[in-house]
């Protein structure tokens, strides 16, 4: 039996929502995770839980070992995972504290370890459609039925930070055609798909990026304000939908690397 259902990456005040909570150290191949995976029962569902950034908030987003972040939920039978990421707004008609399923991304780090296959094997997975279908149909029904405001699809920008935007390549971003702008969401979302797993995020809009018109710059004090107002909400979706999710279906996301070997 696996030893959980379903993981979540996130803040560390959703391990606060688990019951009869124990911990477990995961060695991987790529390094010790961010932190040791919590393992509790939520909703009738047993969940593993790592908060990506270290229980202090030790790790910025460039140092976060999202290899092995991924491979320690896989090895604990994880095979649906949600991961809730705080983003800035590059529209604005996005509203603060509005959430945003995304369904595409755009890559702008740099230097991160983004696969598993560093040879003598290598594969080519699509990312064409990066975030589970399911997963993210089950989010959007659920904020609905909650009257929490969630946009189907949008594009995230993944920069590689800790530093904010210029205002040169905010503009940049939004004509590209980013919806929001976070420093997390990538790799994370493709080492899953490289493991078979299924993998959704939902933006939290915290601020708006510096290149849209008429609003101050971003500051890291403001999106913590931002992202504590609107936490119980995000907390709140999340305890509704866990008990939601079955277990993975037959589909692109399992199917991963059917075709991706050379």
């Amino acid at each position: 039996m696996a030893d959980a259902e379903i993981g979540i990456f996130g803040g560390s005040g959703f391990r606060s929502l688990l019951d009869s909570v124990e911990e477990r150290e995961v060695r991987t191949p790529f390094g010790t995770p961010s932190a040791p995976l919590a393992i509790g029962e939520l909703g009738g569902k047993t969940v593993a839980f790592v908060p990506r950034h270290g229980r202090k908030h030790e790790l910025p987003p460039h140092r976060i070992p999202y290899r092995a972040n991924l491979w320690a939920m896989r090895e604990l039978g994880v095979r649906r995972i949600i991961g809730p990421c705080a983003s800035g707004a590059l529209r604005p008609d996005l509203a603060l504290g509005d959430f945003v399923v995304c369904d595409q991304f755009v890559d702008r780090t740099t230097g991160r370890g983004d696969t598993f296959y560093d040879g003598p094997e290598t594969v080519h997975v699509s990312a064409a459609d990066p975030y589970c279908a399911d997963l993210r149909r089950l989010l959007l029904e659920t904020a609905g039925e909650l009257g929490i405001p969630a946009r189907d699809g949008g594009t995230v920008v993944v920069v590689q930070g800790p530093r904010f935007s210029t205002r040169a390549e905010s503009r940049w971003y939004r004509e590209l055609g980013g919806d929001v702008i976070n420093m997390t969401a990538y790799p994370e979302c493709h080492l899953a798909r490289e493991l078979e797993l299924c993998y959704a995020t939902i933006a939290m809009v915290t601020d708006y990026d510096v290149g849209v018109d008429g609003h101050a710059p971003v500051n890291a004090a403001d999106v913590v304000r931002v992202f504590d107002q609107n936490n119980a909400r995000l907390r709140e979706l999340l305890f509704a939908v866990i008990p939601r999710i079955g277990a993975q279906p037959d589909d692109e996301c399992g199917r991963a690397l059917n075709k991706a070997r050379l």
